[in-house]
């Protein structure tokens, strides 16, 4: 599972390092807004040493992109051979944008199972088709680009604003089966970590799976908050083990220790198990 994903401008070499050791299941490096206009063809250039230095056994590279017709091609090709994981995609308003990228790429011999996508809703156009974009070619994730989201919708990028449009693309995520990052507020102000905490805790409760964030210190916060915690794999243990033995006896639904327990907790406990990477443990248990 990727809780944390850390943006790092494509161009500025210098923070690769940090990048590469601080945690983050996922490193964005970024060609988009953090790039100047007249640096943005060195940061493509640079993709091909930028990729491996962040990469990390336990960290994933994906690229955001220019969704222009005069860069998009251009730089998902290049962020392609350099080996990046996925693209991230901003202001995706429909499946069909995903579609004629996804034909690039099988032309240029890049299969889905070596790129996916990450497509980011920046605007109401893109809100209104959620659920048909998270079901196109490649999608692994699906994103809410609150600051882009709030300017197209004319308003603040507060929680308040942001929850109804963030919960929409959550939900379009959830019913296609893909990852689903964010968290209500705005995740600029790295400067706020119990802020940060606090949002990211609220997001969880709504099975958001992850964030991102600009600045390394937000990393261990991120992977803290969105990772279940020994007490909740604790739990999830005795859940399975229990249904275990009253599934054996015909036993559908059962009290364990004076609370209520049927398919659905089953099923929540599995899943915790699974995003734990301790549910084949589980499987073998049963």
């Amino acid at each position: 599972m990727i809780h944390s994903l850390l943006y790092v401008p494509a161009n500025q070499e210098r923070f690769f390092p940090k990048a590469a050791q601080c945690g983050a299941g996922a490193v964005i490096l970024d060609l988009e807004d953090a790039v100047p206009e007249d640096r943005k063809d060195h940061a493509r250039s640079m993709l091909a040493q930028a990729v491996p230095a962040v990469r990390s056994p336990a960290t994933r590279v994906y690229v955001r992109v220019n969704n222009r017709p005069d860069r998009l091609a251009d730089d998902a090709l290049a962020a392609a051979e350099a080996g990046a994981d996925a693209l991230y995609i901003p202001k995706v308003e429909t499946a069909g944008e995903l579609a004629v990228l996804d034909k690039l790429l099988e032309e240029h011999g890049f299969a889905s199972g070596k790129i996916g996508f990450v497509p980011l809703i920046e605007s109401s156009a893109g809100l209104l088709e959620a659920s048909a974009i998270a079901r196109a070619p490649r999608v692994i994730a699906l994103v809410a680009g609150g600051e882009d989201l709030a300017t197209s919708l004319g308003a603040r990028p507060t929680a308040e604003v942001l929850r109804i449009p963030k919960l929409m693309v959550h939900y379009a995520a959830k019913a296609a089966g893909v990852l689903s990052f964010g968290l209500f507020r705005s995740t600029v102000d790295f400067r706020d970590p119990d802020g940060v905490r606090a949002a990211a805790l609220e997001a969880r409760e709504h099975g958001f799976d992850g964030a991102s964030c600009i600045h390394p210190s937000i990393v261990p916060i991120l992977n803290e908050v969105f990772a279940p915690s020994q007490e909740e794999i604790a739990w999830a243990r005795k859940i399975v083990a229990a249904n275990e033995v009253h599934a054996a006896q015909g036993i559908g639904a059962f009290e364990l220790e004076g609370k209520f327990i049927d398919a659905p907790i089953v099923a929540r406990a599995l899943d915790l198990l699974g995003k734990a990477g301790l549910l084949d443990e589980a499987k073998e248990d049963q």
